[in-house]
């Protein structure tokens, strides 16, 4: 059967639900096959027979247009869809407990706790913008605080989390595009607990280091988180429990910090190639507990684009913001800097030209103020010192030394915090070593954090002996 022949097969195949489609699945699956020798398109083809759509909610026409409609994919001829554009799509991650719900189902009553539901009209535990930008193969992740003090179509000024709840993902699209100065929203994904401990067990688990140990019982939702610092793989259950901590001295915060950390892992370990030709798989088991206006074609050309995005240019940032005080607000908000936002939006999220740091051709992009924090990971505290003294001789004079961060590194990291990306290739330039990384995951107010990892151990021998010749 040539490829001519399949599409017009295709075009006139009786759909799945009429008397007319007679043979087993997997038989249009070996013919298809054989029209086709790569893994990859084979995989795709499966999906666009077997699966269901994806979508739980019907949207109404009218919450239909706080998404972008327009096309974002091409593809034929068996080959792979991909990216015509860039892409925002919004991510909900969504908890509902029988508590929270009027009618929960018959076999979760009465169980004497607050049990987990299968459902996506709740408040939101996590919230994610997600850019992928076909133009410099990027992948921009910026997470949204659950207590973002913003207003709320039909509920006024309150926090982000609710808009899901009283209006679902159109609401909450609404709600985010207009934190972020209209930024588009072209597709949402709402998954809910059960659904992310099911994807991480059907990707095979994620290989982390938990930087602190996690203990924490609530008898009233059967919580029990119980993890030990440390390398270890996290199945799901235990990544939902990594992912939910967030009894801490930064609370929330501290979470937003751990869920980036858990999501480069995941990353660096689950999204290669190999994952596209395991989507048949992967969506039949987390198909319940998704809800999404994506179509299975968008699905598979963004898995194929983060598949193939250099890691160093997956950019994971946090909504600039600060705590609130209880003298200023009876409720706990995270009160957005909106300043900072527009910044931050116009370097990562549009395709309006960056602003640079430079004011001019040639001068320093720094002022020397920035705030630097290190964590040392070498077990060489005379190590620390060298980096003080060496960042104090480039005009660095605003640097604090921090916990020490548990996890051995070979490389240094050099993380910048609030996304200002000319502060970390300074503090580079300074150390004369380290890899840069934009995400969020370093000490909280800092602009730049520097992880110093074992190669600073050989740079700081030669610069001892250098100074005492």
């Amino acid at each position: 059967m040539n490829r001519h022949n399949v599409r017009s097969w295709l075009k006139s195949r009786p759909s799945r639900h009429s008397n007319g489609w007679k043979k087993p699945l997997w038989f249009g699956l070996g013919l298809l096959g054989i029209a086709s020798s790569s893994a990859i398109a084979g995989a795709l083809l499966a999906v666009s027979l077997a699966s269901t759509p994806l979508m739980q909610a019907q949207l109404s026409l009218e919450d239909q247009q706080a998404f972008d409609q327009k096309n974002i994919t091409s593809g034929s001829n068996f080959q792979l869809p991909q990216l015509t554009r860039p892409v925002n799509i919004l991510v909900l991650g969504i908890k509902v407990l029988t508590s929270d719900v009027a009618n929960p189902p018959e076999e979760l009553r009465d169980l004497g706790y607050h049990a987990l539901v299968n459902s996506f009209d709740g408040l939101t535990d996590t919230m994610l913008l997600l850019r992928f930008q076909p133009s410099d193969n990027t992948l921009t992740v910026l997470s949204i605080p659950r207590d973002t003090r913003t207003q709320v179509s039909g509920l006024g000024t309150t926090k982000i989390n609710e808009a899901n709840a009283h209006s679902g993902p159109a609401g909450a699209a609404i709600a985010v595009s207009s934190l972020l100065n209209d930024v588009p929203i072209d597709r949402y994904v709402r998954i809910n607990i059960q659904g992310v401990e099911k994807l991480i067990d059907a990707l095979g688990g994620v290989q982390l280091y938990v930087p602190r140990d996690m203990r924490y019982q609530d008898d009233s939702q059967h919580l029990y988180i119980n993890l030990k610092e440390g390398q270890q793989r996290l199945d799901g259950q235990k990544s939902i429990d990594f992912l939910r901590f967030r009894y801490d001295e930064l609370g929330d915060i501290g979470r937003v910090q751990r869920q980036q950390m858990f999501m480069r892992a995941m990353v660096e370990q689950a999204v290669t190639p190999a994952t596209i030709t395991r989507i048949p798989q992967i969506l039949s088991v987390v198909q319940e507990n998704v809800d999404t206006n994506l179509t299975i074609e968008e699905l598979v050309a963004l898995a194929g684009f983060g598949s193939q995005v250099d890691r160093s240019k997956v950019q994971m940032l946090m909504l600039p913001g600060e705590f609130s005080t209880s003298d200023e607000y009876v409720a706990s908000y995270w009160l957005p800097h909106y300043r900072q936002i527009d910044q931050l939006v116009t370097q990562y999220l549009s395709d309006r030209p960056v602003v640079t740091d430079l004011t001019a051709e040639g001068d320093r992009p720094v002022s020397g103020y920035e705030r630097i924090s290190i964590q040392n990971s070498t077990g060489d505290e005379d190590a620390i010192d060298s980096v003080v003294d060496l960042l104090g001789e480039d005009g660095f004079s605003n640097v604090s030394v921090e916990r020490d961060w548990g996890e051995p590194l070979n490389t240094t990291q050099i993380i910048a915090q609030q996304g200002n990306t000319a502060i970390a290739a300074a503090v580079q330039s300074a150390l004369g070593l380290g890899s840069v990384q934009i995400d969020s995951t370093g000490v909280f107010r800092s602009d730049v954090t520097i992880r110093l990892g074992r190669d600073w151990l050989s740079r700081y021998s030669a610069r001892t002996s250098s100074t005492e010749q």
